[in-house]
């Protein structure tokens, strides 16, 4: 539960932050229990924080590794956040600590993790309302999961024996 809890304050502030590079507010719908209506609160992060917030990935530590990996991005436009880094691995085995390439023992795995997003998808429109004027797309924010490789590690290769073989 706790974890989920801090999955939707990530996915908040990530939110927070696209907004505010934008120079946009955030506006929240909080719907009264039984009414019915609702009430719009508008959001704004102050930017003399965003310094602090925002940070970048750090390589040496996939440089250091005995199974180095490099950061690809994948982008989409409607999921939140937008950019995610996924980590490819640079060797199929791992590094000798001795400085002789790779071991042979030894195998580069990624270390997956599943993450939560939201995606944007567009709600169906609505019909044209009474004074003809045509009604705007709205969109709607649907929770969904991603698999994302975090990094490499090394691994003992995996041996299978089969029945038949005595």
């Amino acid at each position: 539960m706790q974890l989920l809890l801090r999955a939707f304050l990530m996915l908040s502030l990530a939110t927070l932050l696209h907004a505010a590079r934008k120079g946009q507010g955030v506006k929240s719908v909080k719907s009264r229990s039984g009414t019915g209506k609702s009430k719009m609160a508008s959001l704004v992060l102050d930017p003399s924080v965003l310094p602090q917030i925002v940070s970048t990935f750090d390589s040496s530590i996939a440089n250091k590794s005995l199974s180095p990996w490099t950061y690809r991005d994948s982008y989409v436009e409607s999921r939140v956040p937008r950019r995610i880094s996924h980590a490819q691995c640079l060797t199929s085995g791992c590094l000798s600590l001795q400085g002789g390439g790779e071991e042979a023992n030894l195998v580069a795995k990624p270390i997956h993790y599943q993450v939560l997003v939201l995606h944007r998808v567009q709600r169906r429109q609505r019909r044209k309302s009474k004074r003809g004027k045509k009604a705007k797309s709205l969109y709607v924010f649907k929770l969904g999961t991603e698999v994302v490789s975090v990094g490499c590690t090394c691994v003992r290769p995996s041996v299978y024996q089969s029945p038949n073989t005595q």
